[in-house]
């Protein structure tokens, strides 16, 4: 099946915010939609993402909204609002051919990942990145994000991807607007399956996303590829501020190998996980989980990849900043030192 990248951000169309998931807060909308205004997009909030909403809208108009805004021409590019935790039931009202006849820049993450794994199978590629965090977050807008947004909306590809300079792992506090503490980024660490050959760069086309939304649709198994699409392709894999257990993204992976699911990728990148988080079932050790995680991913494709390699610690996804990983755009990932870039394919 043939991939369509959408056509970059034209100067004379709009973006639309849409929401998904949940709707908006109105304060961090006007945020949102300056930060954008400043980098020359010019927004519209389409009915789904009003602030004055308290909750969101029927799963049937959600998709009324995504819909509308892809078959609108004066509409470049769609963004999600934020994320949440019934995107799935969306996308039984989605009518797939009007999508795959209007392929429209979609970007969003999460909850969002729903969307972009339906686009996928539509040979549609999408972008992480959403109104709410990402944009919205701290005084300005992080360069390291912008740069990279900036490529997405308005370049054929986002190309090479350099390790953010600084991270944080710190919730932002919007009443008090209290600057953040960041940490230096040390860059990515690789790993090499054992039958893999250990210098030779590795590529496909990116499936994947949040760990919890792929783990909902290997449970209902209604949108899923057919397994031969995934041959050759890269994994994509990040936690949210879930922030599950190890052993259970363990299990996951073991479950996607007894399904002869695992094998199939050559590569796997995951981002960095963010351990800070609301009240858990259990206490995770900050400084001790990206490398539990990291040994449960390299246990299972060692197990049912071996001829895999997989980078760790790349800024898409729950952490702070982060590029608009794309879903359905060609990866190429060099072990010999961590450097990624995607190209439309």
């Amino acid at each position: 099946m043939e991939f369509t990248t959408p056509p970059a951000l034209d100067d004379d169309q709009a973006l639309a915010v849409v929401a998904p998931s949940r709707p908006a807060d109105a304060t961090r909308l006007r945020v949102g939609r300056e930060r954008l205004a400043a980098l020359g997009v010019e927004t519209r909030v389409l009915p789904t993402a009003d602030p004055d909403r308290d909750e969101p809208a029927s799963p049937a108009a959600r998709a009324a909204d995504i819909e509308e805004a892809f078959a609108d021409p004066s509409i470049g590019a769609v963004m999600a609002y934020t994320g949440g935790d019934d995107q799935i039931r969306v996308l039984r009202h989605l009518d797939g051919e009007i999508l795959a006849a209007n392929p429209t820049r979609f970007f969003g993450y999460s909850d969002s990942d729903n969307l972009r794994l339906f686009l996928w199978n539509r040979g549609i590629v999408s972008y992480g990145l959403g109104v709410h965090p990402d944009l919205v977050c701290d005084a300005e807008l992080s360069p390291y994000t912008e740069r990279y947004l900036r490529r997405a909306l308005f370049e054929e590809s986002i190309g090479a991807v350099e390790p953010a300079p600084e991270w944080t792992d710190e919730w932002f506090d919007f009443e008090t607007r209290e600057p953040r503490t960041w940490r230096e980024n040390s860059g990515p660490t690789t790993w090499v399956g054992p039958a893999a050959a250990p210098d030779e760069p590795v590529g496909g086309r990116v499936w994947g996303g949040s760990f919890a939304i792929l783990k909902w649709h290997l449970q209902t198994d209604r949108y899923l590829p057919d397994p031969e699409r995934l041959d050759g392709a890269v994994l994509a894999l990040e936690t949210s501020e879930d922030v599950p257990p190890p052993r259970e993204v363990g299990y996951t992976l073991r479950a996607m190998g007894e399904r002869g699911l695992l094998s199939r990728f050559d590569g796997v990148l995951v981002g960095r996980p963010r351990t800070n988080a609301p009240p858990l079932a259990w206490d995770p050790d900050p400084d001790e989980y990206p490398a539990e995680l990291r040994g449960v991913v390299t246990r299972e494709l060692s197990r049912y990849a071996p001829d895999a390699a997989a980078g760790f610690g790349y800024d898409f996804g729950h952490t702070d900043p982060s590029f608009p990983l794309p879903l359905g755009a060609v990866a190429t990932l060099d072990p010999a030192d961590g450097a990624l870039r995607f190209e439309s394919g």
